[in-house]
């Protein structure tokens, strides 16, 4: 995606509101809003930032994953499965 076709300033949005909403709800795409010709903000359709919301979610669990993996706090899937089976038993 090119953010280049993305960019409006604030005067078009306070103008075109109701035609800003539905362009992202079609074509989510987000879309970055200057002021005094510097990038100010970044808006997006809902669905699009729960989407982005839940990765970075998976990213979070992901990366402290990691951290508990360089840190030695690992338990064997095999110990992990019997502790299960002994609790579904």
């Amino acid at each position: 995606m090119k953010y280049s076709t993305q960019i409006k300033p604030i005067s078009y949005l306070k103008a075109n509101a109701a035609e800003v909403v539905r362009q992202l709800a079609e074509q989510r795409e987000p879309l970055v809003i200057t002021q005094n010709g510097e990038a100010k903000m970044v808006i997006q359709d809902v669905a699009s930032f729960e989407e982005t919301q839940e990765t970075m979610a998976l990213l979070k669990i992901l990366a402290l994953g990691n951290r508990q993996i360089e840190e030695g706090k690992v338990v064997p899937a095999a110990d992990v499965i019997k502790r299960l089976r002994e609790k579904m038993a």
